[in-house]
């Protein structure tokens, strides 16, 4: 959330989707209430899109600005999503866009469940299956690369399947909604937690690729999110605000920035702090305008 993208890696993505934003670096008109909308992106550009998330992610300077958990909220919220989920020992769960695996490990560790993580990234992938190896519990979380709109599992594997942050990333959310039902078992339960906003208030600047991979080009209104899911065959029955979450999670990113900028490290040698900050502050204002939040959301399969 609100990852300053390395100029480099804007520059390899190439251009921000042009669809991403309305014409003239208008936001994206808004659907009507409950309707299922989807902003349409040129295939060559969803590859933009994913292949600049997935290398983003990936970079020391994303682990040390964002820390252990890439999400507002931390690990509280993750816990908050699991209990919401009602996971039980010996379920299994699938984590999609995984990243280093913070949530697969506290899933594993604190409630007992089996834990597959899947994410586009094959650094991340490697790595968090080293550190699986290493913490020896590699028996029960596991990490795979794979796609979020074509996901490597059969139907019905899994009890749960948890996304923190991440379907707002997703190019194409209906296909991606109806893969996370489709490995669902009957009677699992999807949990979402992610930022939600009015896309036709959004700063033109923050409806780039870097606005994308920063999750927030492409986010929608809680009442979108609910529409997918339920085109898809998932029935919500939770739904939460954690906006003070997001607020905190910028703040932090701020203050880190300010502090690494100071520090010269090597690893953030490619970030443009002055550009990142401003992007930063952009989100801010986004919160405190109420234009963006967070959501937590539980859907069930039936």
């Amino acid at each position: 959330m609100s990852t300053p993208v390395p100029a480099a890696d804007e520059r390899r993505a190439g251009r921000a989707a042009p669809n991403a934003a309305g014409p003239a670096g208008q936001g994206p008109p808004p659907g009507a209430a409950g309707e299922v909308r989807s902003t349409p992106v040129p295939a060559a550009d969803e590859n933009d899109v994913k292949s600049c998330c997935a290398r983003a992610y990936q970079q020391d300077a994303v682990a040390l600005i964002l820390g252990e958990s890439y999400h507002p909220g931390g690990l509280d919220l993750t816990r908050r999503l699991a209990r919401s989920l009602d996971l039980r020992p010996g379920q299994r769960v699938l984590d999609i866009a995984s990243g280093p695996g913070a949530t697969a490990f506290l899933l594993a560790s604190e409630f007992g469940v089996e834990v597959d993580g899947v994410d586009l990234g094959a650094q991340s992938v490697a790595a968090a299956n080293a550190r699986a190896a290493a913490e020896g519990v590699a028996d029960r979380v596991r990490f795979h690369v794979g796609d979020a709109e074509r996901l490597p599992f059969d139907d019905a594997g899994f009890d749960a399947v948890v996304c923190e942050c991440a379907f707002c990333t997703f190019p194409d959310k209906p296909t991606a909604a109806s893969e996370m039902a489709r490995v669902l078992r009957p009677g699992g339960r999807l949990g979402i937690t992610d930022v939600a906003l009015d896309p036709a208030r959004l700063d033109a600047e923050l409806q780039t690729l870097a606005g994308w991979v920063a999750c927030l080009a492409d986010a929608r209104p809680v009442e979108e999110y609910v529409a997918l899911l339920g085109a898809a065959g998932l029935t919500t029955t939770v739904r939460e605000s954690h906006d003070g979450a997001l607020a905190r999670m910028i703040e932090q990113i701020d203050a880190r920035l300010v502090a690494f900028r100071l520090a010269n490290l090597p690893a953030l040698a490619a970030v443009d702090f002055d550009q990142a900050r401003s992007r930063t502050a952009l989100a801010g204002r986004a919160v405190a305008d109420g234009i963006a939040g967070y959501a937590l959301l539980v859907a069930d399969k039936g």
